[in-house]
């Protein structure tokens, strides 16, 4: 059975696939392109964000695909920058008008710090502002399941303080170099299904001389291996790319890692991003 026909269930019951589309960095005007070649190879699961920029392009390709809307898992963010109930609500709304959809399946607060404070002051009040306007449009049927990303253990914490519905899924950045077992542990013991973002490290892992020797011994390419391990953690994946090729061999994942090896992915540390090192997410901050 190919990955594509996987998924998981979210603590509301939600089905969602194992292996999904990341769009960060494709341009709206290629989003549309990039999500109906996705769905045609068989991705079932698009990623999209506010941040991104590209919302309308992808609701575009998710409204000309040719498969039924409901056989889609769509996933979008709410700015960081968005730490008031108000404005979170506005913005869900504007998000579900850019896509041309009347629903969402999933709705995350992108950060628990804006962009240019990354893991800097305390927005614990806006947060929960943001959430509590989640909540209410999850049960105004507007999104079928909701939750953050790039929170840490606090940060989840402060929103469970007040929750009503404990968030369905945390995205992280995961990838061999850099896994935070605690917090997939902690995510695990509340229910919180964990997504991982950039799982091929942005491609800074490709250079990784021990990975490319793992790789070749089991026969696949550094990002097969790298999607594979993230599956094996129990997270979805969330490879990036507008390559229709690329999209092909990412799916391509149906061996297993052995323990051991997993032991080693997970152990490894120091992946230099390179240019995107600049990144809040990427630099540390």
């Amino acid at each position: 059975m190919s990955i594509l026909n996987e998924h998981y269930v979210l603590s509301n019951g939600v089905k969602i696939p194992r292996l999904g589309l990341g769009t960060w960095f494709i341009d709206d005007d290629k989003a549309a392109d990039a999500v109906r070649a996705a769905v045609e190879i068989g991705y079932r699961n698009i990623d999209t964000a506010q941040a991104y920029g590209n919302e309308r392009g992808v609701g575009e390709g998710v409204r000309t695909s040719g498969v039924p809307r409901e056989e889609l898992f769509v996933s979008t963010k709410l700015a960081a920058e968005i730490k008031d109930y108000d404005q979170a609500l506005a913005a869900i709304d504007g998000s579900l008008e850019k896509l041309g959809l009347d629903r969402v399946d999933l709705m995350l607060i992108h950060s628990p710090q804006p962009w240019d404070d990354f893991r800097g002051g305390d927005y614990a009040e806006g947060n929960r502002a943001a959430w509590r306007a989640l909540e209410d449009a999850y049960r105004a049927g507007k999104i079928r399941s909701i939750g953050v990303s790039n929170f840490q253990q606090h940060d989840v914490e402060n929103i469970l303080s007040s929750a009503s519905v404990v968030p369905h899924v945390n995205q992280l950045l995961v990838h061999a170099g850099n896994t935070p077992s605690d917090l997939l542990a902690y995510c695990e013991s509340k229910q919180i299904l964990v997504e991982a973002y950039s799982p091929i490290a942005h491609g800074a892992i490709l250079k990784n001389a021990e990975v490319q020797a793992m790789a070749a011994r089991y026969g696949v390419s550094v990002p097969q291996l790298c999607v594979r391990y993230t599956l094996q953690l129990g997270t979805v994946s969330l490879p990036k790319t507008a390559n229709p090729a690329h999209m092909r061999s990412n799916a391509e994942v149906d061996f297993e890692i052995s323990g051991d090896d997993m032991d080693v992915l997970r152990d490894l540390r120091d992946v230099d991003y390179g240019e995107h090192t600049a990144f809040p997410v990427y630099s540390g901050k």
